[in-house]
């Protein structure tokens, strides 16, 4: 048996899995969080991007919605695997709650790394995403990082 929050490697991926017990019950309106280590390499993005649709489809969100979730996180995660420094992790963090998904996808980056908020990609984000932004800031130890949160919508009501 694997103890929840023990990290696994494997090739490259690094994880931390918070599992439920099984007969553990969630009261209504509780968030549950996910979170994935990669490395930052775009290779390892469809490893991401299938969670982020897994997610999406357990929380009963419609096709559409999961397909734009999907789509939402594989640009950001390519963005920011691109200004990633070498050999450090993409590291995402999936908020799941009644009616949206919150994805924060970050990386370390060289300093003064700034994301161009003009780009199509920006653009192709904004479009998926219900709310999409990005911050600066330090990971710790003080090494810069760059990060994108977005938050999706289940969609419902057609």
């Amino acid at each position: 048996m694997i103890r929840p929050d023990t990290p696994r490697r494997t090739k490259g991926l690094v994880s931390v899995a918070q599992e439920d017990v099984a007969g553990t019950a969630h009261p209504a309106g509780t968030d549950n969080t996910v979170e994935i280590r990669v490395a930052a390499r775009p290779a390892l993005i469809p490893t991401v991007r299938a969670v982020a649709s897994d997610l999406a489809a357990r929380a009963d969100f419609d096709l559409d919605a999961v397909s734009d979730l999907r789509m939402a996180v594989d640009e950001a995660c390519a963005t920011l695997v691109a200004m990633a420094t070498p050999g450090t992790p993409l590291r995402c963090t999936f908020a799941v709650s009644d009616e949206r998904i919150e994805v924060t996808a970050r990386v370390e980056t060289g300093s003064g790394a700034q994301l161009p908020t003009d780009s199509f990609g920006w653009r192709v984000l904004q479009t998926l995403a219900d709310h999409v932004a990005v911050e600066t800031g330090e990971e710790d130890g003080g090494r810069p990082a760059l990060t994108i949160r977005l938050h999706k919508l289940a969609g419902h009501g057609l």
